[in-house]
């Protein structure tokens, strides 16, 4: 593979992109990392406004949440910084901030996102 090259960004530089999620009501933020053309595959930062929780819905592929600043609020608990949380394939979930605080998390999916909520 000699085409293969490292990828270095920095992150601070970078704009948060605005996602409208009519579900929710309001947007969501990311900044997008990288992608696997191939898979799928992406990274993703992703920033939950106080209080905006993803209701109930499943993903067709898997994908992780690194929590990096705040608290993530799920189905299952609530998580600060510091905690690696894996979603599985089809799961029913809820996840997004607590009422008092944005979170923040690095988002992992293993093949091509999509969400089906319930």
């Amino acid at each position: 593979m000699p085409d293969a090259k490292l990828i270095a960004i920095d992150t601070n530089s970078m704009e948060w992109e605005e996602r409208p999620n009519a579900k929710l009501g309001r947007p969501l933020f990311r900044k997008s990392l990288v992608e696997d053309p191939d898979t799928g595959m992406a990274v993703r930062i992703v920033r939950y406004p106080a209080g905006v929780v993803n209701p109930l819905h499943t993903h067709p592929c898997a994908h992780g949440m690194y929590v990096l600043e705040g608290t993530l609020v799920t189905h299952e608990g609530r998580y600060g910084p510091g905690h690696f949380l894996w979603f599985p394939e089809g799961m029913s979930m809820e996840h997004g901030a607590a009422a008092g605080e944005d979170v923040t998390v690095l988002f992992i999916t293993n093949k091509p996102f999509e969400i089906h909520y319930r």
